[in-house]
């Protein structure tokens, strides 16, 4: 597949996963931001690797579990979003993506002026 058409169809992913997770958050998970941070689609539009950033949640884990446990719910909500644009959808795949985390631990040490994680 061309590269162009291919982060189009990315972006268009991102952007209606943003949406899906939104009306999830408000039905399922009150209280917790989704975001959609990346989306990459293998060239044969067979596999997309979707990162989510979780906030304000303990226990990340859970609901990236709960997310690839029920991927065909989501799967299906994608389907009707895009009415046949794709002839073939990806199958999902949901990883956390902990570079906020690891930004805000960051900052958190450069605030307190503690050890330099750079040696």
């Amino acid at each position: 597949m061309d590269a162009n058409r291919l982060k189009k169809v990315e972006g268009q992913v991102q952007k209606d996963l943003a949406e899906i997770f939104r009306h999830l958050a408000q039905e399922k998970f009150q209280g917790v931001l989704f975001t959609v941070s990346s989306v990459r689609i293998t060239a044969d539009l067979s596999i997309a690797h979707v990162n989510l950033s979780l906030f304000p949640v303990k226990d990340k884990e859970l609901i990236i579990d709960w997310c690839n446990a029920h991927k065909s719910l989501i799967k299906d909500k994608l389907v009707k979003r895009f009415e046949g644009k794709l002839r073939k959808m990806p199958e999902l795949f949901f990883h956390l993506d902990e570079a906020i985390d690891a930004q805000a631990e960051i900052d958190k040490i450069l605030k307190e002026g503690g050890d330099s994680p750079i040696k």
